[in-house]
């Protein structure tokens, strides 16, 4: 049993920057891939970025050049630094652990409550 809990989110403007946390306790983090996806009122999970056990990441393509993911496997936690933040972004935002890689919300193992980024304009 992984337990995942995201902090950071809050209200930003149209520009600004906000950094993700996700902390995971229980069976070690680093066994794991880790993602971000994000949900939208009315939308559908979307895929946000992913970084491997090794620190390789892919990023979505509505966030590349804007977002990085990262990892800290001796703390166990997880980041997404948002920069050049938009309004399209507010969504809440899930931390997710995966033993295998993909985009796909379905093939996620353990997923965190999420935290909710509203982006003003």
């Amino acid at each position: 049993q992984v337990q995942l809990v995201e902090s950071g989110g809050g209200l930003v403007q149209a520009g600004g920057s906000l950094r993700l946390s996700c902390a995971a306790s229980g069976r070690t983090s680093s066994s794991y891939n880790m993602a971000w996806f994000r949900q939208a009122p009315g939308k559908e999970r979307d895929f946000v970025a992913v970084i491997s056990r090794s620190g390789e990441t892919y990023l979505g393509d509505s966030v590349k050049g804007r977002f990085t993911i990262s990892r800290d496997n001796a703390r166990n936690t997880v980041y997404l630094q948002m920069n050049s933040l938009k309004p399209e972004d507010t969504a809440v935002y899930y931390c997710a652990a995966r033993q295998g890689w993909g985009v796909m919300p379905h093939g996620v193992d353990y997923w965190g409550k999420g935290t909710l980024v509203t982006v003003s304009s």
